[in-house]
C-alpha cells in the first residue's frame, strides 16, 4: 500500500479482520462478513523510517491502541469495497501523521504606516460619533 512517495507499507504487516454489518443489505447483512477492520502495527513496523515513526507515532497517541492504528469500514454492502475504502482511509491517515510540519512563523509588527493609519481612522470614527445626538437641548 502507497502511503507517500517514499513510504510504503507492505500488506503483510495490515491485518484485516471481518464481522458482520448493519445497514443496508436485507437478509444478507445476517450472514455476509462485509464489515473490515483493518489494523497496522506503526510503533513495530519496520518500513517506516524512524524519523518518520516517532513523528507518526506522536501526532496519532490517541487513535492507536498499543502502538496499533485500527480502521473500520461497513459503508458499503460489498466486503471488497470495505476493503478498498479502508485502505484508502488508512493511507489518508497515516499520510497526515507522516507530513512535515508547516514552517514556523516570525512574528512581526505593524510597520509606522500601518499604525498611523489604524489611529487615523480611530480619530475619523471618534468625529463621526461625537457628531451624533446633539442636535437639540432636551432640558
Amino acid at each position: 500500500m502507497t502511503v507517500t512517495r517514499t513510504l510504503v507499507i507492505p500488506a503483510s504487516e495490515l491485518r484485516e479482520r471481518f464481522s458482520r454489518s448493519g445497514g443496508p443489505g436485507g437478509q444478507g447483512v445476517n450472514t455476509a462478513d462485509s464489515r473490515v477492520e483493518l489494523s497496522f502495527d506503526v510503533a513495530a513496523s519496520p518500513s517506516i523510517p524512524a524519523h518518520l515513526k516517532s513523528r507518526m507515532l506522536d501526532r496519532l497517541q490517541n487513535r492507536l491502541v498499543d502502538g496499533v492504528l485500527t480502521i473500520a469500514a461497513s459503508e458499503h454492502r460489498a466486503q471488497l469495497q470495505n476493503r478498498a475504502a479502508a485502505r484508502e482511509r488508512l493511507a489518508a491517515v497515516l499520510r497526515a501523521a507522516a507530513a512535515p510540519p508547516p514552517p514556523v512563523r516570525r512574528p512581526t509588527k505593524p510597520s509606522r504606516g500601518a499604525k498611523e493609519r489604524r489611529i487615523a481612522e480611530k480619530k475619523r470614527r471618534g468625529d463621526t460619533k461625537r457628531g451624533r445626538g446633539r442636535s437639540g437641548s432636551w432640558d
